[in-house]
């Protein structure tokens, strides 16, 4: 019973976070009708594209807290009727300020889906594990990407841009009403039997004391805008250096995306490969990530490849490296946080992350393509796992649990 419970709730998370994405995916896959409509220039366009991103990274903190401190039944629900809510609210957008309080509304549920899938799988599986089930439902980030664009056009060609938010609100209510009456959380008990209560969430400058924190933010802080350029950029990049059309580009992003799913699900699967082979947790975790790690260097080539296909092939293997990566790192807070801090972690590490990637998508378009082009854009942020992958040993050492 336990076992089927496992893949029920893995099921559920991977629903969930497909969900989460198709709610962001939607606003750049109907970019132009909704420019059109509420007059918004390149100028509103960014703004409102900001408006989500600074949102989302303060709603790590908040949602973060929120799920420790209500558990992840009460907290994932909240999360996601809220980002059903904000979703619904686009259908009656008429002005381009509207648009932005939505998207930031938007922004704020949306961020309670990794500190809740995370604690939830922290709550259900065990340490070996871990990775492989978060690289499972992580794999729902591309499998939006993946069905987004054939869903919202046909959607969009029968009723319109609205009806799409209409649509991935209804999906977001649904897995909020779903999740409140299916998920409970494990019994703990003692070594007499006695069931143990619940501990209090572990306060923000509790958890910032801890190094392993610092370990954990500072290679979300050097890994998630390289997720996020590929995620932004990228199509630019084939549209402007590449020459490619559309028809040219509907093919090859959901390759990069499909690969990208199978990275995620590798990516956790190796570390728990190694553990079940025998060893500690830091090495197998460390060693899967070093593994990943090292692909992006050798994908940034792409960008030098005359040949388009191996271009799109190399960078696929980018993107799943990330996501192996992720899988990884992501997993690393349940194997040091006792339970009532992983969520809370988990948004620190977020909300390092988000500011990273705001930094990072502010500087891109005015400043570091201008000047130095796309080439040693690609070549520089292959480094950037390497960086992250030494802050995090050097922070979290040997990875010893942390006692509540």
């Amino acid at each position: 019973m336990t076992q089927r419970y496992r893949w029920w709730i893995l099921t559920l998370l991977t629903l969930a976070t497909t969900i989460n994405y198709l709610d962001r995916i939607a606003l750049g896959f109907l970019a132009q009708p909704i420019r059109t409509e509420l007059g918004l220039d390149d100028a509103g366009y960014s703004h409102v594209v900001a408006a989500f991103q600074s949102a989302y990274t303060i709603g790590f903190l908040i949602m973060g807290k929120l799920i420790d401190r209500y558990g992840v039944r009460i907290g994932y629900s909240f999360a996601a009727f809220w980002w059903g809510l904000a979703s619904m609210l686009h259908t009656v957008a008429r002005t381009p300020l509207q648009l932005e309080t939505f998207r930031a509304l938007l922004g704020l549920g949306e961020s309670g889906n990794f500190p809740s899938a995370i604690k939830a799988v922290a709550e259900w599986f065990p340490a070996k594990d871990r990775a492989f089930a978060t690289g499972i439902f992580n794999a729902g980030t591309n499998m939006a990407n993946v069905v987004g664009p054939q869903l919202f056009a046909w959607i969009f060609a029968s009723y319109g841009w609205r009806a799409c938010f209409f649509v991935t609100s209804t999906l977001a209510l649904i897995f909020s009403v779903t999740w409140f009456f299916t998920y409970y959380t494990p019994r703990t008990v003692d070594s007499a039997g006695v069931e143990v209560p619940p501990e209090p969430p572990m306060p923000w400058m509790e958890a910032l004391r801890h190094r392993q924190t610092w370990g954990f933010a500072a290679a979300k802080f050097f890994s998630d805008p390289v997720w996020w350029f590929y995620l932004f950029w990228m199509p630019i990049y084939f549209y402007d250096v590449r020459g490619w059309s559309p028809d040219q580009l509907k093919w090859a992003l959901p390759f990069i995306y499909i690969v990208a799913d199978l990275g995620s699900v590798a990516g956790g699967w190796l570390s728990g490969f190694f553990l079940r082979r025998g060893w500690t947790v830091p090495r197998a975790r460390k060693t899967a990530m070093l593994i990943c790690a090292l692909c992006p260097p050798l994908a940034a080539f792409g960008v030098l490849a005359p040949d388009p296909v191996v271009a799109v092939v190399l960078f696929s293997l980018a993107t799943a490296a990330h996501q192996g990566w992720s899988a990884n790192l992501f997993t690393t807070t349940s194997d040091v946080f006792p339970k009532r801090a992983v969520a809370s972690v988990t948004g620190i590490g977020g909300a390092a992350g988000g500011v990273s990637g705001v930094l990072f998508s502010a500087l891109v378009p005015g400043y570091i393509v201008p000047w130095l082009g796309y080439k040693p854009l690609f070549l520089g942020m292959g480094c950037f796992y390497l960086i992250g992958l030494f802050l995090l040993d050097r922070f979290m050492g040997d990875m010893k649990p942390i006692e509540s």
